[in-house]
C-alpha cells in the first residue's frame, strides 16, 4: 500500500519539486521511507531515507536534484522489512544505461522468482519483491528494442498486486497488473507535462488536470512524443482491493472512477441499516471513520458530533510497523471531547478492526470522559484472513474476528454493542453490479490470484 508519483515534464518544469508535492499528498500511503530519483539528460540523481516526506527532503536538497524527469515513493512494507536499503526509488546501472523504479503492492510469487534468479547467478542488495521485478526489466531490455518490450515480457512472470513507473533515460512507463489491484492514474499539466500518481488527490497540488485511470493490464509510456498505450492481458474482471475505499485512500480521491468519500458516505448508511442503535450522539474515528459516520447519522437522524481531538503530527496508526507502536500512537494521536460525550450514548464509527487492541482502548478512552453507553460501528466486514496483495493484514491467528464471534469481540473492546457491515453490502457500498469488480480477501478468503507458489 504504498504511494508513488512520477512525471515527464515540459521545458520550465523542476520535477524533484514537483514529486515531492505529490508525495506529500500521498503520505498517507506510506510513513517509514520515501525517495526521489531525477533524470536530467541521462544523468540520474536520486535520494531516499527513512521517515517522511518533510524530514528526508529539504529546499536546498530539491535544488541541487535538477531535471524534467523524475519518480518517488512512500513506503509501507509489506515484503521486506522497514529498513533504508528497502527504501525507493531502486535505481540501477547496467548495459543499457538506468533503471528508476517504484513499485506499489506486493508479489506473491517472490519466494519463486528469487530462488529461480539466485540460482542463475543473481546477486539482490535488497528483500524487497521490487528488485525483483526491476531486475528482470533490466534482464528482457538487454534483448529487447524498448523498455516496453522487456515489460510485457515480465508482465506474465509476476503473480499478486503491481503499479509501477519505470523511468528510462527518455520516458516514463506506468504498469498496472491485469487485475488493478492497485490504483493508478495519470493527468497533464498546461505546459503539456504527464503526471502519473496513485491517487487523483495527488494531481491536483502540482497543477494537473487528471485524465484517467491506468486500466488493469494497462502499460502506458510517456516520453517526448506524448502518451501512448499498450493493452496487455487486458478485459479481465478488476478485482481492485475493497479496503482502499474503506481505509487506505484519501476521501477526496477517484479510484476507477468510483469517489472515495461517497462510498464511505454510501458504508455509514448501510451500516445504519444492518445495525441501528438507540443512542443520542454518532462520532467517527479520524480520519476514516469519520465519513461513514456522517452516513450513520445522515440515516439514523442521530445528530454527528466531533468526538476527537486529532494530533496531525501522528501518523496513521494501522500501518505503523509494529503492534506496541501502533497502540503508543493511538494514545498520542487521540484525545476525546469530554464536553461532547459525557452523560451521552455514543455510537461509534471506525473503518475496521484488525486485532481488536486499538478499538479497546478508544472505547475505554470514550467512557473514562463521561459517556454513558458506546455502541461500536464497523464501516467494513471482520477480517478473518491476511492480505496477500500490499495491505500488512497479519496471519490469521492474529486477527481477532479468525477467533472470536461478534459477541466475544463486543465484551473483549468493552462496548455496549457492536455491528459490522455484512460482505454483500460492499457492492452496493462501490455500486458494482454484475460480477464482483473488488477483492475482499481478506473478509471472505476468496482470493482471485495465484498464491500458491510462496503461500
Amino acid at each position: 500500500m504504498c504511494g508513488i508519483f512520477g512525471i515527464m515534464g515540459g521545458s520550465e518544469v523542476h520535477a524533484a519539486r514537483m514529486t515531492y508535492y505529490g508525495l506529500f499528498s500521498l503520505q498517507h500511503r506510506g510513513q517509514e521511507s520515501c525517495g526521489i530519483a531525477v533524470n536530467n539528460d541521462g544523468d540520474v540523481t536520486y535520494h531516499k531515507d527513512m521517515g517522511l516526506v518533510g524530514e528526508v527532503f529539504s529546499d536546498t536538497m530539491l535544488d541541487r536534484m535538477p531535471g524534467k524527469m523524475a519518480v518517488g515513493h512512500v513506503r509501507y512494507s509489506t515484503t521486506g522489512s522497514s529498513v533504508r536499503e528497502n527504501a525507493q526509488p531502486l535505481v540501477i546501472k547496467y548495459v543499457k544505461g538506468s533503471l528508476s523504479i517504484v513499485h506499489n503492492g506486493n508479489l506473491t510469487n517472490t519466494d519463486f522468482l528469487r530462488k529461480q534468479l539466485e540460482s542463475g547467478g543473481a546477486i539482490f542488495q535488497t528483500t524487497i519483491d521490487s528488485e525483483i521485478i526491476a531486475y528482470l526489466i533490466a534482464k528482457e531490455r538487454t534483448l529487447s528494442a524498448t523498455v516496453e518490450e522487456a515489460i510485457c515480457k515480465v508482465i506474465p512472470k509476476l503473480e499478486g498486486s503491481y503499479s509501477l513507473l519505470v523511468m528510462s533515460p527518455k520516458k516514463i512507463i506506468a504498469v498496472r497488473d491485469p487485475l488493478g489491484y492497485r490504483p493508478l492514474c495519470y493527468g497533464v499539466m498546461d505546459d503539456g507535462s504527464v503526471v502519473f500518481a496513485s491517487e487523483s488527490c495527488a494531481l491536483d497540488p502540482v497543477g494537473a488536470r487528471f485524465i484517467r485511470d491506468v486500466d488493469p493490464g494497462e502499460i502506458v509510456i510517456a516520453d517526448r512524443h506524448g502518451i501512448r498505450s499498450i493493452r496487455t492481458n487486458c478485459g479481465m474482471i478488476s478485482r481492485k482491493c475493497i479496503f482502499e475505499y474503506i481505509y487506505f485512500a484519501r476521501p477526496d480521491s477517484f479510484i476507477d472512477g468510483i469517489s472515495v468519500y461517497r462510498t464511505r458516505l454510501e458504508a455509514g448508511k448501510l451500516l445504519y441499516d444492518l445495525h441501528p442503535a438507540d443512542a443520542d450522539l454518532v462520532i467517527g474515528v479520524p480520519d476514516s471513520g469519520i465519513d461513514a459516520a456522517l452516513g450513520y447519522s445522515q440515516a439514523s437522524g442521530i445528530p454527528y458530533c466531533k468526538g476527537f481531538v486529532k494530533n496531525n503530527y501522528v501518523g496513521r496508526t494501522f500501518i505503523q510497523p509494529t503492534q506496541n507502536r501502533r497502540e503508543i500512537s493511538v494514545g498520542i494521536k487521540l484525545n476525546v471531547l469530554a464536553a461532547s460525550v459525557k452523560g451521552k450514548r455514543i455510537v461509534l464509527i471506525d473503518d475496521s478492526i484488525v486485532r481488536g487492541t486499538t478499538m479497546a482502548r478508544i472505547v475505554r478512552m470514550i467512557k473514562e470522559a463521561g459517556a454513558l453507553e458506546v455502541h461500536v460501528r464497523i464501516s467494513s466486514p471482520t477480517f478473518r484472513w491476511p492480505c496477500y496483495y500490499g495491505t500488512d493484514i497479519p496471519s490469521a491467528d492474529q486477527l481477532t474476528a479468525s477467533t472470536n464471534s461478534v459477541d466475544q469481540i463486543c465484551t473483549n473492546i468493552g462496548a455496549d454493542s457492536l455491528g459490522f457491515l455484512e460482505l454483500d453490502s460492499l457492492s452496493r457500498m462501490i455500486s458494482c453490479e454484475g460480477e464482483k469488480c473488488y477483492c475482499d480477501a481478506c473478509f471472505s478468503g476468496d482470493h482471485p490470484g495465484n498464491i500458491k507458489q510462496d503461500i
